[in-house]
């Protein structure tokens, strides 16, 4: 049997997984690790704890699976988007990660605007400079820190970091670029353009590779390590949430996911690099190669709801855990409860400020519309709600592209629930699935381990034979009526608020020390 190896370097831990050649599990492994947030807006991390995690966890699968090595056929990398590592000619690394959550750079990405032009942003980058991406992390580096801007030989992206530490090879690949702003996304390559106007020397840039091209090979070193066998290809792999698409099918047009996890992404492939002409939405090259996908991005989904449930339904989480079930459980039976639309209680997830489609810091989350008659089932539902509306609203981005969304794919924890489910396939006015994988971006990164390898002949070939679908979820004609008039309320809520998000952003700054 042929086994590959996905590895994915996380936020809050690294797994790796293995899987034989028909997508079966074999064995797994997570190893956490720390971010640091030395000052307000910054988030950081030291790229030698994904390294020992990186290492632990091969290790681990290695063991558990009782695989020999030398049925390992290759290795895939996926990682955390947009982060920024430094290394110097010796490949000592200069300073703790700058990570995509980290948005200190507000200056750096107005500089960025103003010299390149949002028109060079459009043709080439196909984004918009936002504090989560890499250059204006550079750029920072280069404002604030110029010494350790001067040793900088390379930057790689968090999962490139671990390549190199697995082969010797400095590289990235094309899904995981896309997101520097650095990046050709049209044409797959390094933006020359870009690099001159803002006075970024190419050197610093890494060789740029498709996702399933091998670029490099483990390392005696590494071998006597983890248990790989030398001479193990690693393979491109790719960005989170490409690999994430990898490994839930979404590598053809007409397939779209809907992934409901902390944050939200609506993400659907194209066969050509469409752009949004407002920036509302990202587009970026896909680990398929010479395909591209467009996605939005909500900052809060299931993370509304997480708070929902630390903060307010203590009754809840103790009924749970007398119960021994999940809390969730019991808040989506108690959702059930209300009539869609909640009695026309409207939920505004922007509890961390928002990217699709407002782009702004300063967005507040709200409940509009209590009255004395709304229990706690319509507060709850009216989160569930607000959640799938923000979805919508990146949805409807795509549709105003032209593009063909076809049946969408539910992942993370709104694919648990059958209300959540059937929620999603009322507001998006689509058949909503499931499928047959929970793995996440290791899984992906598995897959494009076996493509490299030449264990499958494609990724759509791989994806087909593995991923199957276990359920489907058609919108109910009356519920989408009553949410279509709903989802007008809520998307007229956040430019009539818009002038006072700010001036509370502006009292708080003031009178919170």
């Amino acid at each position: 049997m042929e086994y590959m190896i996905g590895i994915d370097v996380g936020t809050t831990g690294t797994k790796a997984i293995l899987m034989d050649k028909n997508g079966k599990l074999i064995a797994s492994a997570l190893e956490e690790y720390p971010l640091s947030t030395p000052r307000p807006k910054w988030a950081e991390q030291d790229p030698i704890d994904w390294w020992r995690a990186t290492v632990k966890t091969i290790a681990t699968v290695v063991s558990k699976s009782k695989v020999k090595p030398d049925e390992i056929q290759s290795v895939g990398l996926s990682g955390q988007m947009h982060g920024l590592v430094l290394i110097d000619k010796n490949h000592n690394v200069l300073r703790p990660a700058i990570l995509w959550c980290d948005v200190r750079t507000t200056e750096q990405c107005h500089y960025i605007t103003e010299k390149v032009g949002k028109e060079l942003l459009v043709k080439s980058t196909c984004n918009p400079a936002l504090e989560g991406f890499t250059a204006p992390k550079l750029i920072w580096v280069r404002d604030n820190e110029p010494a350790v801007y001067e040793k900088a030989f390379k930057f790689l992206l968090p999962k490139d970091y671990i390549r190199f530490r697995l082969t010797g090879e400095i590289a990235t690949e094309v899904s995981d670029a896309a997101g520097t702003i650095l990046f050709d996304v049209r044409n797959r390559k390094w933006s020359q353009e870009v690099l001159d106007r803002l006075g970024v020397s190419s050197d610093l840039m890494p060789p740029c590779y498709e996702s399933i091209d091998i670029c490099g090979r483990i390392t005696p070193k590494v071998a006597e390590m983890t248990g790989l066998k030398v001479g193990t290809p690693v393979v491109g792999g790719g960005a989170d949430n490409a690999c994430t698409a990898v490994g839930n099918g979404i590598v053809v047009t007409g397939r779209t996911s809907a992934s409901i996890g902390t944050s939200g992404t609506m993400l659907t492939p194209t066969d050509t690099p469409e752009v949004d002409p407002s920036l509302r939405a990202h587009t970026f090259c896909h680990c398929v190669p010479y395909k591209w996908y467009i996605m939005g991005v909500m900052l809060s989904a299931g993370g509304a709801f997480r708070w929902f449930r630390d903060t307010i339904a203590d009754r809840e989480v103790e009924q749970a855990k007398n119960e021994g079930i999940d809390p969730y459980e019991i808040l989506t039976k108690e959702a059930s409860q209300a009539e869609p639309g909640c009695e026309g209680l409207v939920f505004l997830p922007y509890l961390m400020g928002e990217r699709t489609p407002h782009g702004d810091a300063n967005a507040k989350g709200a409940f509009f519309g209590l009255t004395l008659r709304h229990k706690r089932e319509h507060l709850i539902r009216s989160v569930m709600e607000g959640v799938t509306y923000g979805m919508r609203d990146s949805l409807d981005i795509i549709r105003n592209l032209g593009l063909n969304v076809g049946q969408i794919t539910a992942t993370g924890g709104g694919a648990r629930s059958q209300l959540w489910r059937q929620m999603q396939a009322d507001i998006y006015d689509a058949e909503v699935v499931t499928i047959n994988i929970a793995e996440g971006p290791a899984f992906g990164a598995a897959i494009l381990a076996g493509v490299g390898a030449g264990v499958y002949d494609s990724i759509e070939e791989a994806t087909d034979s593995i991923i199957g679908i276990t359920s489907k979820t058609q919108p109910i004609a009356e519920n989408k009526k009553v949410y279509n008039e709903y989802f007008q309320i809520y998307r007229s809520l956040y430019p009539a608020l818009k002038p006072e998000f700010d001036k509370v952003t502006e009292l708080v700054a003031k009178f919170t020390a």
